[in-house]
């Protein structure tokens, strides 16, 4: 298949038809991937109609601005997590602490040490593949689950925590799209029943690391954000407010630790 104006018109068609929803923009991405000799457009295409994510065929994705590294196997960053990881950034001092539990490839952190270059920015995951990924795009990534790798010098003292943490009710799983459930790790979907497994307990260990007037801001969905809301509380997080979307969908919940 070669590049040219025909042929564009016809990889939109066979995107669309595949059901792409940017088939515009995925066909533009897929030729400039080509354009490397690397892999053939054939071969590229191939893999995004089977339904693999575009991000771990070109080997990345835009996310708030930013050119974020994706390696197949790797959880890709949602567009919707972009509001959350800017306004964390918003929250971040000049010379403040940043941790992002679970990073995956480490897109929220980038967000927080692109926007505060003299702030100590910290992430966990419990892959090895993401760490090393979150590490390729220039994130401090550490090895380990939830909050067990952060060194103990920075208990009390983080300003801003974020967590986009497996939040899908795993009695719900069998609803995501056949593609996401082909292909993207489980692990990092399963929230176990409600979802709320993961959400519950960085609610409760926010609390021990955030730096009085800190702030944690978690990702969520559904009706979850009630539940949590009380787990913060219950964990002494104050000012706990929860974020929409445009629809009016809950996106994420943010607690401030009094002080």
């Amino acid at each position: 298949m070669k590049s040219g104006a025909v042929d564009r018109s016809l990889l939109v068609q066979q995107l669309a038809a595949g059901g792409c929803l940017a088939p515009e923009e995925e066909a533009a991405e897929l030729i400039r991937a080509a354009a490397d000799g690397s892999s053939s457009l054939e071969e590229l295409v191939a893999r995004r109609l089977s339904g693999e994510p575009l991000a771990w065929i070109i080997g990345f994705v835009r996310f708030c601005g930013i050119r974020v590294h994706v390696e197949p196997g790797v959880y890709v960053p949602r567009p919707h997590t972009q509001a959350l990881a800017r306004r964390a950034a918003s929250l971040l001092p000049s010379e403040g602490i940043g941790v992002d539990l679970c990073t995956g490839s480490g897109a929220v952190a980038a967000v927080l040490v692109a926007a505060e270059r003299g702030a100590t920015v910290l992430a966990t995951d419990v892959e090895a593949a993401a760490v090393a990924c979150a590490r390729r795009n220039g994130v401090r990534a550490l090895l380990g689950s939830l909050d067990e790798p952060l060194p103990v010098p920075i208990r009390g003292r983080v300003d801003v925590m974020t967590a986009v943490v497996p939040y899908v009710p795993v009695e719900e799983l069998h609803l995501l799209p056949r593609d996401v459930l082909a292909h993207e790790p489980r692990q990092a979907l399963d929230g176990g029943p409600g979802g709320t497994m993961f959400l519950e307990q960085v609610a409760r260990l926010s609390a021990d690391w955030l730096a009085p007037g800190g702030h944690v801001l978690l990702e969520l969905g559904g009706d979850q954000a009630g539940e949590i809301a009380r787990t913060m509380e219950d964990a002494g997080l104050s000012d706990i407010h929860v974020h929409r979307d445009e629809d009016g969908d809950d996106r994420a919940i943010e607690g401030r630790y009094p002080g």
